[in-house]
């Protein structure tokens, strides 16, 4: 698609020269809440939840979405996706706990975590929410609080890593040998054994092969590992599956020269070639689970950011802005891309290449290097595309900044929906002892 389009896909465009975020003009959002700010566009996250269950529902209509709670804890986040029927895959109790409180029923919920330690275990349990095992060795913990709490014990599930992996960086990469989720293939039918004789009744399975991916033929080779593995699995042990889970890793484009994934593909590699496994099996149809998170909630929140200094050093030019990698930090930690654009189209002045550069004290602080934009003058606003998704949650208040405001756009108004923090709130944990006072 051509780049206007590719913009629109985003719903942002121009209009009368300023740019827009699903009809707001972004200079008067950064005007009235201030900046750096994320904004978050509430429209299209319920058309991408919709466009995917729709794909899966043209295959296999008993199938559940799990929003990959890691990517964004918003609280109006989550409430959006619940309202659309959404579950939530967690990695952690804060995440849970998160879910919980948004109105999540515990059922919706499964826990993904790994290095449970007891606590953890015994939140889920209490909570009656289901856990997802990441190494044989947490069983007999699992079962005991089960045990220690008067709790049934219902279902259980294992991680398997099919040692496959793909992603957009090494660390994102979540399945292979060396990898330190899930279980391999020669564990599997011991640790399902062990289950059932410590009195789990009902099963599911799950994978996740890794994060960001935008071709769906990296699904390929570990989509075939894995129905094998559980088909092996049901034979051996004689059980059937309440769920098979395929995990997440649904990627977005994040440049203007690549194109979205391709649904029609993933599902025919992933629901389809599911559906006829099960088929084979001969079992009740188990539900068909995926765990997107920045599929659904990237591409629907930017960060507004105010141009401050312009600055040639005879070298290189920079633009530095108010936001920094306590902002966003993908750029600095995983080399990602994000598309930085200005809010006034200026079409009309030269084009000029820029590293834009955040205030953090330190020379990664670097959100875009060698940005060609038409010539940026201070005081100016840019925009950070596709920040909804590991964006806030990585967020940090490192050199002392405090963390910015959240404004969500629904139906043309804004709204805030997480206040920003402030100077106060970045001590109020902090406790002086006696003797220093």
């Amino acid at each position: 698609m051509n780049y206007q389009e590719w913009l629109k896909n985003k719903d942002l465009e121009y209009q009368n020269g300023v740019l827009h975020i699903a009809g707001a003009n972004t200079i008067d959002l950064a005007k009235k809440y201030g900046t750096p700010v994320y904004v978050i566009n509430e429209r299209l996250i319920r058309e991408r939840y919709k466009t995917l269950k729709q794909v899966l529902d043209s295959e296999n209509k008993n199938n559940q979405i799990h929003f990959a709670v890691k990517a964004n804890t918003s609280l109006s986040v989550l409430k959006i996706l619940l309202s659309e029927g959404a579950g939530f895959d967690c990695s952690s109790v804060g995440e849970v706990h998160t879910c919980l409180k948004a109105g999540a029923k515990p059922e919706h919920i499964i826990y993904t975590g790994n290095m449970f330690t007891n606590d953890d275990f015994k939140f889920a349990v209490e909570n009656d929410v289901l856990v997802n095992l990441d190494s044989i060795s947490q069983l007999k913990r699992l079962a005991r609080i089960h045990d220690e709490l008067g709790k049934e014990k219902k279902i259980i599930s294992f991680r398997i890593n099919p040692e496959f992996g793909a992603g957009h960086h090494v660390h994102t990469i979540t399945a292979g040998k060396e990898i330190k989720f899930g279980i391999l293939d020669n564990q599997v039918i011991e640790a399902y054994l062990k289950a059932k004789g410590f009195g789990f009744k009902q099963f599911g399975t799950h994978i996740h092969i890794g994060s960001g991916i935008i071709n769906p033929y990296d699904y390929d080779k570990a989509i075939d590992k894995y129905l094998g593995i559980i088909i092996n699995l049901a034979d051996t042990l004689d059980i059937t599956f309440e769920f098979v889970d395929f995990g997440g890793g649904l990627g977005i484009p994040y440049r203007p020269e690549e194109d979205p994934l391709d649904l029609e593909v993933y599902k025919e590699i992933v629901v389809k070639r599911s559906k006829e496994a099960i088929e084979k099996m001969g079992m009740e149809k188990p539900a068909i689970k995926v765990e997107p998170g920045r599929y659904l909630s990237a591409e629907a929140s930017i960060i507004l950011t105010q141009i401050n200094t312009i600055k040639n050093n005879g070298y290189k030019l920079f633009a530095g802005v108010d936001a920094g990698f306590n902002t966003l930090i993908r750029p600095t930690m995983y080399g990602s891309y994000h598309h930085i654009i200005s809010c006034l189209q200026n079409e009309d002045r030269k084009e000029m290449k820029y590293d834009i550069a955040g205030p953090i004290c330190e020379s990664g602080d670097i959100l875009g290097k060698e940005r060609t934009l038409h010539e940026l003058q201070e005081e100016e606003y840019l925009a950070i595309l596709d920040s909804g998704a590991y964006g806030f949650i990585m967020s940090s208040s490192y050199n002392s900044r405090p963390r910015p405001a959240e404004v969500l756009i629904n139906n043309g108004e804004d709204m805030l929906v997480r206040e920003a923090e402030t100077y106060k709130d970045l001590l109020k944990s902090q406790i002086i002892p006696d003797h220093l006072k």
